[in-house]
């Protein structure tokens, strides 16, 4: 009995540690820009708010986006955590080249998207105007199973609404609503009704 404990906790652990390592490990696909476009808002007036997880969410803008995933974190312990518990930080045009952003050194840390490069293998601006963090909000659990399963370097297409959110204890969270912007307040809190890993030839 006793082996057979031993042995069922063994496969668990290397269960674990393959689920790891395949979350871990970045997908390639060569040089070249993947995902060419910037993402597509058509702003809204007069939207409803709707409740979603016990939160208030009043859409802003119809938004669609095809990009490079930089980074993704999963986030459990703040107060966004069950309304956004995955942060995926995004590249488009030039940012979606490997070769391009393989030169930064990039990571996530407390909401915020951070990169460092020593030499600038495109010009700053255009690596701050091409690349966003954005805090998803999964409209269904199946949403955010498949955003659970995202790596560096995967494709993904998305469409849902930049929502602005207000919770209990004074909890607000706003939007941004343009690409230009940097710094606090310039991550997208975007309400995703459809999601899905893609492919280079958009399969």
């Amino acid at each position: 009995m006793k082996r057979a404990l031993v042995i069922l906790v063994m496969l668990l652990l290397l269960a674990g540690l393959v689920r790891w390592c395949n979350g871990t490990r970045s997908v390639s696909y060569g040089p070249g820009v993947m995902a060419p476009d910037e993402p597509v808002q058509v702003n809204l007036r007069g939207a409803s708010t709707f409740i979603h997880e016990d939160f208030f969410l009043t859409p802003v803008a119809e938004f669609e986006v095809h990009a490079r995933v930089l980074s993704r974190r999963d986030y459990t312990r703040d107060s966004g955590a069950d309304l956004a518990p995955v942060d995926l930080a995004l590249g488009w045009g030039r940012m979606s080249d490997e070769s391009v952003y393989g030169q930064l050194t990039i990571r996530q840390l407390s909401r915020f998207y951070i990169w460092r490069t020593r030499q600038f293998p495109i010009p700053r601006r255009e690596i701050e105007v091409s690349s966003a963090n954005m805090h998803m909000i999964p409209a269904s659990r199946e949403i955010e199973r498949d955003m659970k399963r995202v790596r560096k370097g995967d494709l993904v297409r998305f469409t849902g609404k930049l929502v602005n959110a207000e919770g209990t204890g004074g909890f607000r969270w706003t939007t941004s609503t343009t690409r230009t912007d940097t710094g606090n307040g310039a991550c997208e809190l975007v309400f995703v009704e459809a999601f899905e890993i893609t492919k280079p030839d958009g399969r």
